[in-house]
């Protein structure tokens, strides 16, 4: 695989859900359409120019955390008690040892995404026990993030202070029709109002919600492919609204609702080889003992097989094999505990990997119209406030050094942005344009 000529790819998501034209007024697509856009085009733009993957896709989520317009960061849910608990996750296709983290339960740090980041980075320099061989906690105290890949609550967060990241009160993240959204839902559920422990001050300035325009309930995501061929995934969210509180969803789990790999494949070759004289190719026909030979493989000693399944330890692999390089990466949106009991963007890979089809195909086989999703929900399809089996899935497949981008989902919509194979800036929500 020539990297050097590898084209950088980006999408992004918003949330998937229960989204139509009627919740989701030409006035309020636009708003979401235009802070997509700009997301897509800044991040990719530091791709073109030498970004990696991973600081590209936790860029991009970033952005998105900072806007009030989506269920991440500023702008997420609140839980049954009127409490913020977010979550986020990166994974990349290799280069680092952990290869995935995520990260629950936060309050109080500004940008989730940032401290899933540090785990996995500074995974590097973690040993088993959080400390290197000299007994100094490599991330510059005591108590490091060790080997985890998922942390939550007050000792990530504490990590997070630690390392510098930016800290904020809990009230940073709330928005008033967040608010006004988790009152009514309770005044519907029949629920008693919870013991707040807080009573938010709104700006004067600040939007109400009317209960009838559409609020993602899905989280946001990133995918992106660099020029060295490395692929990341970053997702974060604030969950469900009204979520039980300690509620962990598939944004942090690793295999349901983000996924990133790379594997080898060694393609099968034929040597042809001089075909060694026989008694009876003096009397038959050229083209006649060809054709006999072939159905007769004793007589027929020229073609030596490569299996296409080698094992992936260099030294076992033959010297007539041919080399190739796959990788995916995936964000999911929609009904967490549906992508968590399918391991969605995990069984896509697989599918991909082990059947030899597209990633196309297995995002459809999952996330599409009647796909496992939807199947996981049986009679409870499109019968629950949840939304149980909703959801959709973005993605990047990189084969032979081209790097595809794939989505799919079997709800109303689904919020995404990308640049098309020919240059295009595209945003969508619905299967055909807005």
């Amino acid at each position: 695989m020539n990297k050097s000529s590898i084209q950088p790819r980006l999408i992004v998501h918003g949330g998937a859900g229960a989204i139509s034209r009627a919740n989701l007024p030409p006035e309020a697509y636009a708003r979401y359409a235009s802070k997509l856009r700009s997301v897509n085009a800044e991040t990719l733009g530091l791709l073109r120019d030498g970004t990696t993957a991973l600081d590209a896709a936790t860029h991009a989520v970033r952005l998105l955390e900072d806007c009030p317009l989506f269920n991440c960061g500023k702008g997420a849910v609140f839980t049954r008690d009127g409490t913020i608990e977010l979550e986020a996750s990166v994974m990349v296709s290799k280069g680092y040892r952990k290869r995935g983290c995520g990260v629950v339960l936060i309050k109080h740090v500004k940008n989730p995404i940032l401290l899933a980041r540090e785990i996995l980075v500074r995974g590097e320099t973690d040993s088993e026990g959080g400390h290197n061989d000299d007994g100094i906690d490599p991330s510059g105290g005591t108590g490091g993030a060790q080997g985890h890949s998922v942390l939550g609550g007050p000792t990530v967060e504490a990590l997070a202070r630690k390392w510098g990241l930016d800290m904020v009160p809990e009230s940073h993240h709330w928005t008033k029709k967040r608010w006004d959204e988790h009152k009514r839902q309770l005044l519907q559920s029949g629920l008693p109002n919870p013991n707040w422990t807080q009573n938010p001050k709104w700006p004067p300035e600040e939007d109400s919600w009317d209960g009838r325009e559409y609020l993602p309930q899905g989280t946001v995501g990133c995918v992106a492919l660099d020029r060295s061929g490395i692929l990341c995934v970053a997702t974060s969210t604030g969950g469900l609204t009204n979520k039980l509180s300690g509620r962990i969803g598939d944004t942090p789990t690793i295999g349901a609702g983000f996924w990133a790999e790379e594997w080898c494949c060694a393609q099968m070759v034929v040597n042809r080889q001089p075909r060694p004289q026989s008694p009876l190719s003096a009397i038959v026909p050229d083209g006649l003992f060809d054709v006999w030979a072939d159905c007769m493989p004793t007589m027929n000693g020229g073609y030596n097989t490569v299996p296409r399944n080698l094992p992936l330890d260099e030294k076992q692999r033959s010297a007539s094999s041919i080399r190739s390089y796959r990788a995916v990466a995936m964000s999911g949106t929609g009904n967490g505990d549906s992508f968590l009991r399918t391991a969605a963007t995990r069984t896509a890979a697989a599918m991909a990997r082990w059947s030899g089809q597209s990633l196309a195909t297995s995002v459809q086989e999952i996330a599409g119209a009647g796909g496992e999703l939807q199947r996981s929900a049986g009679d409870r399809w499109d019968k629950t406030s949840e939304g149980e089996g909703e959801g959709g899935i973005i993605g990047i497949e990189l084969v032979n050094g081209v790097g595809r981008i794939v989505f799919d989902f079997n709800c109303g919509g689904m919020f995404r942005a990308w640049t098309d194979d020919l240059g295009n800036e595209r945003v969508m929500v619905f299967r055909e344009e807005y």
